[in-house]
């Protein structure tokens, strides 16, 4: 039976599930202790006990992995869509074979998506803790949808399961991505280079992977260009906005609330302004996070394991 290290939060919340499936393909699952990522120290400790890894948006580096091959790793799995936080260079020169679980969440992270921009646009989710926390029965006014303009920074299956979404919303639609062409038959979008145009934009939203090109792509000069009031959602990659210049144009108002299911650090520190921002909707890197969702991307991420290491 070889053992296999799980550190993907979403897997590990659903891990009785997959025991016995696991253990029929000759694999023994190993669940490891975060709610997270674990630091690179503690996978260094860890990930040499193992002949396999599946690996959630822990620092997968290259020190890692040749702490691993001087233990017993013979194969990883990067469990979901997102690829930034491994060395997949590393891998290849190391002789370790590595895949990812791609489109496996596109409708599911572009659900949460469509819930932050509307929870922005009606602040619903500030009336529920108005209600809740201080006992009132606030009435602020919203915004209406009906006639907005939305940008995308991200046509890949996200992205376009966002756009099909807004597509029964009655908005324009600007999409910003190099790696595709075309609007996909979309006839309420238009293209642009990002980021061309965004002043123009009433929401922009991130759905979109993370690379050594695009850090940092929402910066106080791109903030700038943004009409005043502008409201942003994040459910890609913490990095893409620069954090402290996104606080900053939040508390002087030029931006109107944001919508983030990812951060530049994760676990959000305590001491985030962004905590003391009743206007912002705050999640915890949670958008692929069904049961349907984390069934398939497991399903698939156990079978290539399996078949990485029974072919060792």
């Amino acid at each position: 039976m070889k053992k296999v290290l799980v550190t993907c939060p979403p897997m590990l919340g659903m891990i009785e599930e997959f025991i016995e499936p696991a253990k029929l393909l000759g694999i023994e699952l190993v669940p490891a202790k975060t709610t997270q990522v674990l630091t690179e120290k503690e996978l260094i400790e860890l990930v040499p006990n193992y002949q396999g890894w599946i690996i959630g948006d822990d620092p997968a580096n290259r020190q890692v992995f040749e702490a691993g091959i001087k233990g017993e790793l013979k194969a990883a799995v990067k469990w979901g869509i997102g690829v930034d936080n491994v060395d997949f260079v590393a891998c290849e020169e190391l002789g370790i074979p590595i895949i990812n679980t791609p489109n496996m969440f596109g409708g599911e992270v572009a659900d949460v998506g469509m819930a932050l921009l509307l929870g922005l646009a009606r602040q619903t989710y500030y009336i529920d803790r108005e209600i809740r926390a201080n006992h009132l029965w606030p009435k602020p006014a919203g915004m209406s949808v009906s006639g907005k303009h939305v940008g995308v920074v991200g046509f890949g299956d996200i992205g376009e399961s966002l756009v099909k979404r807004l597509s029964g919303f009655d908005v324009d639609v600007t999409v910003y991505d190099p790696g595709v062409i075309g609007n996909k038959g979309y006839k309420h979008v238009k293209r642009a280079e990002f980021p061309d145009d965004v002043g123009e934009l009433d929401f922009l939203v991130f759905t979109c992977a993370l690379n050594k090109k695009n850090y940092h792509m929402l910066n106080a000069e791109v903030i700038s260009k943004l009409k005043q009031g502008v409201m942003i959602v994040n459910v890609a990659r913490g990095p893409l906005i620069d954090e402290a210049a996104l606080i900053d144009a939040l508390q002087k108002g030029h931006i109107a609330a944001v919508g983030l299911d990812v951060f530049e650090v994760e676990p959000l520190p305590t001491n985030s302004p962004l905590r003391d921002m009743p206007q912002c909707i705050l999640s915890s890197h949670n958008g692929s996070n069904t049961k349907e969702g984390v069934r398939r991307a497991t399903q698939k991420a156990i079978s290539h394991i399996a078949e990485f290491l029974n072919t060792k």
